[in-house]
């Protein structure tokens, strides 16, 4: 090979790797599947500037292709180091990168001693490599499943509770476990691992052998999603959660929402189900509803207070957690609390214990300035409250929000209209409802900007001590 072939070879496998990044990037934020990255993604104009573009020019301008890849290099670069959730080299993200390398080194190989061209291959190792990758993906799935339902069948005395709605889903999940963590020994999914993918790892690398009560938080994109977190964990209680608008994209109405959370009932093993009666109003003998008893509901920026019958006696709660919404998960967690045998004192005392969960209505005291903490949290009631509480604060109110993410044009008017009434400075993040905020919006100080770089610097220049500022929902820059 003479000097210029070996550079045009070489800058061809670092051209692939490139493209490559990119692709794997977008896979891991939209649950591997290429529909939803072709058809679904937030940012559609991402795929022309930084792969199809570049693409074209590469061959295009063949004989200018290190050029090309010179010019691609520092632009993607600079792409990923603006996000605010990069890649994560997880094995499967290892696996497609290796196999990318391979397949690109091979072909190209084949190419240049071969004699079959003047110009080497760039989307031919992309596609094989996303075709084997699948592939590979698809069988170690098999083989962990496997694995995991063996580990949940040997653990006969373990009691698998799943958990599930349209939004409250982690928050109801914790403060599950933190009541029956107070008599149980109690183990529930991290974070806000809901996938039956994550669910299948969580179960053969973290659950312990020990664990009385396994807590699982199942999620959904598409009608049977939940079902098979159902067919996999046969879960002998179960929760479907308050149900609203959530992912009406993906769902495209309210009804078939509802009709997959409540797949979480198809269990070989259920004895119990609590479904909140947002979801459905069908009577069934294993199906207990909530949602509708709580009386006396109280919540500050001091926390939530409210009475609620605990076995056909009343009682009192209080607990330092915010925003009245939360009184349902709450209420979630008292009857199952009640279901597996504790008292009604230690119930009471359990739910005095609780911790806010983090980036869900946390508040934080800082430098003289109320941080409510609300980042983690993207449903219109969960938001109407966090505004709500603040207005209670008697200093100056700031929000910081990108708006509701996968819901509706109305649902965000709702939410601004809440906004005008309320905020002395509105500073909103992100181009998703930009336009629809710069639009409607009417507080004192709107500042809109479209790098959350940008957000620690302003937020510094315009808030002072005495003020209270609610982050509400944090959307990552690929939305």
């Amino acid at each position: 090979m003479e000097l210029i072939p070996i550079a045009a070879f070489l800058a061809n496998i670092i051209f692939v790797m490139g493209l490559g990044w990119y692709l794997i990037t977008n896979l891991q934020w939209y649950d591997y599947r290429i529909e939803r990255v072709v058809l679904r993604h937030h940012k559609t104009w991402w795929h022309v500037a930084y792969f199809i573009a570049p693409f074209i020019l590469y061959y295009a301008l063949s004989r200018y292709s290190l050029f090309v890849v010179a010019l691609y290099l520092p632009l993607v670069y600079l792409w990923h180091v603006r996000l605010d959730k990069k890649v994560v080299l997880t094995w499967r993200v290892k696996r497609f990168l290796i196999l990318l390398v391979s397949l690109t080194l091979m072909i190209n190989l084949l190419i240049a001693f071969k004699g079959w061209g003047n110009s080497y291959s760039v989307i031919f190792p992309l596609v094989l490599t996303y075709i084997l990758s699948w592939g590979i993906e698809k069988f170690l799935f098999l083989a962990y499943k496997r694995e995991a339902k063996r580990k949940v069948a040997a653990m006969s005395d373990l009691t698998i509770i799943c958990v599930t709605g349209s939004y409250g889903k982690t928050s109801m999940k914790n403060f599950i476990a933190q009541v029956l963590g107070q008599k149980f020994n109690v183990y529930a999914t991290p974070r806000s691992v809901n996938t039956l993918g994550g669910i299948i790892r969580d179960v053969n690398e973290s659950l312990p052998a020990n664990t009385q009560v396994y807590i699982c938080e199942a999620g959904a994109r598409e009608i049977g999603d939940i079902y098979a977190i159902a067919q996999l964990l046969h879960p002998q209680i179960v929760v479907v959660g308050k149900v609203g608008p959530q992912h009406l994209e993906y769902f495209k109405t309210l009804e078939r929402i509802q009709r997959t959370k409540l797949e979480i009932i198809h269990s070989d093993r259920l004895k119990r189900a609590f479904i909140h009666t947002s979801v459905t109003d069908e009577p069934h003998e294993k199906v207990t509803f909530f949602g509708d008893d709580i009386h006396n509901l109280e919540a500050t920026l001091e926390g939530i207070d409210f009475d609620l019958s605990v076995n056909d006696e009343e009682r009192h709660f209080h607990t330092s957690v915010l925003g009245g919404f939360q009184s349902i998960n709450i209420n979630a967690a008292i009857l199952i609390a009640q279901e597996m045998g504790m008292s009604g004192d230690e119930i009471v005392n359990a739910v005095a214990k609780l911790k806010s969960v983090e980036h869900r209505l946390e508040r934080l005291d800082a430098g003289g300035k109320i941080i409510l903490d609300d980042g983690y949290n993207g449903n219109i009631d969960g938001m109407l409250e966090g505004v709500r509480l603040c207005s209670l604060h008697n200093g100056r109110k700031v929000i910081v929000t990108p708006g509701l993410v996968e819901s509706t044009e109305a649902l965000n008017r709702e939410l601004i209209s809440a906004i005008n009434g309320v905020f002395d400075i509105a500073i909103i993040t992100g181009q998703l409802n930009a336009a629809q905020f710069d639009k409607e919006l009417n507080v004192p100080n709107k500042i809109m900007l479209s790098d959350k770089s940008q957000m620690v610097k302003t937020l510094g220049e315009v808030t002072r001590a005495g003020d209270i500022i609610l982050f509400a929902n944090d959307a990552p820059n690929f939305i």
